[in-house]
């Protein structure tokens, strides 16, 4: 690996970033889960490669973005307040199909004022949106968010992001190819359908153990991985009443 490449690994290990790329690989090769895929994405880009926040916007099948995934619960609330108020880096990139770097968030509040004041009062100041694109066909956005004044990501680590936000967009499109013609767009919308019910699951086990979100969706993605079944099942689970917040709080581990 070049030296490029292992500077831009936030531990300065290159093994995990190797992980990263092999987990992500995963998706070209295997049955997967979309929903845990795009959090594994925003996870790293955190973990790794040193952003402060960041979440993923995936469109429906009208043309219109959902947020899929988010490194934590207050980055969650920023995009989905982008979605509402129909402005933003984020919504910026999705319609160009280009990438918004804002290093300065207060320097934008004339573009986007509503969004300006809640990313400053979540302590963000600077932007990167990128558009999950294979040519010309554009299927959402990764967005990076940190405390800085600079870019979130730079550099090499930028570059590991579009890398592995690439492989994911190839991994969500050759379901296309897979299914011999069958719409993107039934692909796309079961993973917005899976994150409701993740959403949902997630206010379950908050509410009956007393937990943050964030912290209710760890125990539930642990649950998940520690019994092998994928996320958006045992996220049915909860909701349907077939799986107790109990067996999950408790059994995450």
């Amino acid at each position: 690996m070049s030296d490029g490449f292992a500077g831009a690994v936030r531990s300065s290990n290159e093994n995990e970033l190797l992980r990263a790329f092999v987990d992500m690989a995963d998706t070209l090769v295997d049955e997967y889960d979309v929903a845990d895929m795009l959090h594994r994405l925003a996870k790293y880009c955190v973990t790794l490669l040193g952003a402060s926040a960041a979440g993923l916007l995936l469109a429906d099948q009208r043309g219109g973005l959902e947020v899929v995934a988010s490194s934590d619960e207050g980055t969650r609330m920023l995009e989905l307040l982008q979605l509402q108020t129909e402005q933003g880096p984020c919504l910026d990139a999705y319609r160009s199909g280009e990438s918004v770097n804002i290093e300065d968030i207060a320097a934008a509040a004339g573009q986007w004022p509503l969004f300006a004041q809640r990313a400053a009062a979540a302590g963000f100041r600077s932007v990167q949106a990128l558009p999950l694109r294979l040519r010309r066909q554009v299927i959402g956005t990764l967005n990076l968010f940190g405390r800085q004044g600079q870019s979130p990501v730079g550099g090499s680590a930028l570059s590991v992001a579009r890398a592995l936000a690439d492989i994911a967009t190839i991994g969500i499109l050759q379901e296309r190819a897979i299914r011999r013609g069958e719409l993107l767009t039934e692909q796309l919308q079961h993973a917005l359908n899976s994150r409701v019910v993740i959403e949902q699951a997630k206010g379950v086990l908050a509410h009956a153990g007393g937990l943050e979100m964030d912290v209710a969706f760890d125990r539930l993605r642990a649950y998940s991985r520690a019994h092998n079944a994928r996320l958006s099942e045992v996220a049915e689970a909860v909701v349907r009443s077939a799986l107790s917040p109990e067996q999950v709080i408790g059994g995450a581990s």
